[in-house]
Order: structure tokens, then C-alpha cells, then sequence
């Protein structure tokens, strides 16, 4: 079975760990892939602080193995949402949309753990410094907030500049993208559509059979103008946002237009006015299953490709 030092660091039994969706990463998904062996996070999003904590006392009274919150740090909410993890002593916190340095010694002085988000070398070296326990790399591929650099390229990158345990993310969604990320000198994974499709997660229906789906193409990136680029599959949301950004619409227009509708979308299941976040992963998925199955079916699928890969190395590689 495969072991990392990701799993003796969080006290977890699989390298796994499941992207903080906002909406999405609700105690029943968290519990769900926290009690199958993985790392289950709560997705903070724009959520006020009462929610979070009412899903991290939900999650509590369903498992008694290690969580998260993921607090997406753009959020109006972000420093009360902070608050209740740090007085309800969550285990651990991801962080993402910004630099969560300042907040790293309150986090650390109540013994929990930090492992933030990051898209690019440069702040993957700032947090090291700031005293974080280990990084998420997440790329271009990832649904939701995205950088501008492949996980392929990003990840073996971050891991030759930095001395932390590192978690691939982006693009992920079965056991040959985790051999990969292994390859690639990550030490565990992040899945977050995965998940999506997992008999656990409150997604909608719809938005689930539109994943299953998906193709290789399926999704869209808008939001350049805002500085903040957002990864889902397109619809009719998409392609009127994009067409405000074409049109020259000013930032505060564009915000007014997307308020509400990843709520909308994924969790109302409006497939044309809702915006669908997903990674380009979606394409891969063509099934519904419950997380601790998901979680074992990667895991043992990465070490049938690991091993298969060691008996190529023994055997010699023809071109």
C-alpha cells in the first residue's frame, strides 16, 4: 500500500486528500473521505463563519479521524471564518485565493496544521519560509480558481525549490494521475471533481450526469480580466461572462454577474444559468460511487502502474 510522509504528517491512512469546494465540501462529503482513509476538507468559499461551524461540528459527530476547512482567503468572510477554526481547533486548514503568511502563527499556536494552496514556485517558497507544514501545488487543470502553469510543469518545479511535503492537484482523477504525481515527486493527491461524482457529495444530480458526461473539451476558463480566472464547464453563464469580458465590462459588473451562481449551478443543478465548476479531469469520470471506494480504487491503481512501470524498468524500454 502506498505510504508518504503525507500520511504520517496528517495521521492518515492514503495520500488522499479531497479539494475544499465551496458548497460542495460539506461535513457529509469531509467525514465521508476522512473516514475512508483519505483527508476530507470542509469548503469555507463565501460561506459566513456560523456555517462553517456548524459543518465542522457535523463533521465531528460523524468522524473522529482528521479533517479540514479550506478558507478560500477572497472571502468577505475570511477572518471570521479563521475565528471559529482557530477557537474550534480544527486539525487542519487550507488556504486559497492569496497569501495566508499572517495568519500562519495563530494557526500553529493552536497545533494546527497549515497547508495551503499555491500556483506558482515564488509563493511556495514565501510560505515555507512563513512556517507552513506542506503545500497543495495545484495547476492549471484544477476546476474553480486556477493559476497559469500545468500541474505537469508546476509540480517537480515547487518540489526542487522547497523542503515540504508536497500534494499534487489538478488534472488528477484516478490512479495513473497519482503515479504520476508520485513520479513527479509529489507525496500524495488532491482530487476535487473526483469527488464531485461521489455518492456522499450534496451536488446536484444534474450537475453529476453533466460530469459523467463531460468530455476532453468540456470546460472553460473566464475571468482573466478580474485577476482571479475561474475554471467550469461552459454553458450559457460562461459564454455571457465571456462575452462582458470581450465587450470591455468593468470588474464590479462582472462580480455583480457571477454573485450566486456556483450556488445556483452546482447546488440548484441550473445546467445553463448556474456556473459549474469543474477541472478538465471531468472528461475522465463516468461513475458514481461512494469516497472510501473512490479513495481505494486510486490508491491501488497507482501501485498496479507503479509496478507495472518497475517491471518495464527491469525488463528494458524499446523505442
Amino acid at each position: 500500500m502506498i505510504k508518504t510522509t503525507i500520511c504520517d504528517l496528517f495521521n492518515i491512512e492514503y495520500p488522499v486528500f479531497q479539494g475544499g469546494m465551496a458548497w460542495l465540501g460539506t461535513a457529509e462529503l469531509a467525514s465521508a473521505v476522512s473516514e475512508g482513509g483519505g483527508l476530507g476538507f470542509i469548503g469555507a468559499g463565501n460561506a459566513p463563519a456560523e456555517w462553517v461551524r456548524q459543518q465542522i461540528q457535523n463533521t465531528r459527530a460523524r468522524t473522529s479521524r482528521p479533517f479540514g476547512v479550506n478558507v478560500m482567503l477572497l472571502s468577505p468572510y475570511a477572518k471570521e471564518v479563521i475565528q471559529v477554526v482557530l477557537e474550534e481547533r480544527v486539525p487542519v486548514v487550507a488556504t486559497g485565493a492569496g497569501n495566508p503568511g499572517s495568519w500562519v502563527p495563530l494557526f500553529k499556536e493552536r497545533g494546527i496544521k497549515v497547508i495551503p494552496v499555491v500556483a506558482s514556485v515564488a509563493l511556495a517558497r514565501r510560505l515555507e519560509k512563513a512556517g507552513v507544514d506542506a503545500l497543495v501545488v495545484e495547476g492549471i487543470e484544477s476546476g474553480g480558481h486556477v493559476g497559469e502553469i500545468t500541474t505537469l510543469a508546476l509540480v517537480p518545479q515547487v518540489v526542487d525549490s522547497v523542503g515540504l511535503p508536497i500534494v499534487a492537484a489538478g488534472g488528477i482523477g484516478d490512479g495513473r494521475g497519482m503515479a504520476a504525481a508520485l513520479a513527479l515527486g509529489a507525496q500524495g493527491v488532491q482530487l476535487g471533481t473526483r469527488f464531485i461524482c461521489c455518492a456522499e457529495c450534496v451536488a446536484h444530480p444534474h450537475f453529476k450526469e453533466k460530469i459523467l458526461n463531460a468530455r476532453d473539451r468540456a470546460t472553460v476558463v473566464t475571468g482573466h480580466t478580474t485577476g482571479h480566472p475561474v475554471r467550469a464547464l461552459e454553458n450559457k453563464m460562461t459564454r455571457q461572462f465571456a462575452a462582458m469580458e470581450k465587450a470591455g465590462a468593468l470588474v464590479s459588473e462582472l462580480e455583480a454577474f457571477g454573485t450566486g451562481k456556483l450556488r445556483l449551478g452546482v447546488i440548484e443543478g441550473d445546467l445553463e444559468n448556474g456556473s459549474l465548476m469543474a477541472g478538465q479531469v471531468a472528461g475522465l469520470i463516468k461513475d458514481i460511487k461512494p469516497a472510501r471506494d473512490i479513495i481505494r480504487e486510486i490508491v491501488a491503481e497507482a501501485e498496479a502502474v507503479i509496478r507495472h512501470l518497475h517491471v518495464l524498468g527491469l525488463s528494458g524500454v524499446r523505442a
